[in-house]
């Protein structure tokens, strides 16, 4: 069978199964892993815990999907309304410029864009060649 583990990991506490085509390898932590029968209580409650989570990550995302593009306008719109030259300017500029940089794309804004837009609105402090001390 391509891709079986051939390890023989721990004993399930339920069903004492091991190393088998027919069984369930599954990774409960780094170099351990457990082996299930079809018909193991434990796989069935994992499976289960799988399922609900799968559930519930595409549940979050849909809802996530119709709310975001009007949280984004309030945003937007609460950025504008704030007066020129606030000390919070740098915050609020990248805090939109993030928003709209989730706003294009369909996963996760990757880390490089995160410094990209943190760096252009907090840029590191250059000495200041008028000012030394002694």
């Amino acid at each position: 069978m391509e891709g079986f583990a051939k390890t023989e990991g721990e004993l399930c506490p339920d069903c004492k199964a091991g190393l088998s085509p027919e069984n369930a390898c599954v990774g409960v932590g780094l170099p351990i892993q457990m082996w299930h029968t079809p018909d193991c209580p434990q796989w069935t409650i994992m499976q289960i815990g799988f399922e609900e989570g799968s559930r519930r990550v595409k549940e979050q995302d849909a809802w996530a999907k119709g709310v975001f593009p009007a949280a984004h306008e309030r945003l937007k719109q609460a950025a504008a309304a704030m007066p020129p030259g606030t000390p919070a300017q740098p915050f609020i500029d990248a805090l939109t410029d993030l928003v709209q940089a989730q706003a294009d794309t369909t996963g996760f804004v990757v880390l490089h864009r995160w410094a990209e837009i943190l760096e252009r609105h907090f840029p590191p402090q250059l000495p200041d060649p008028e000012h030394t001390t002694e």
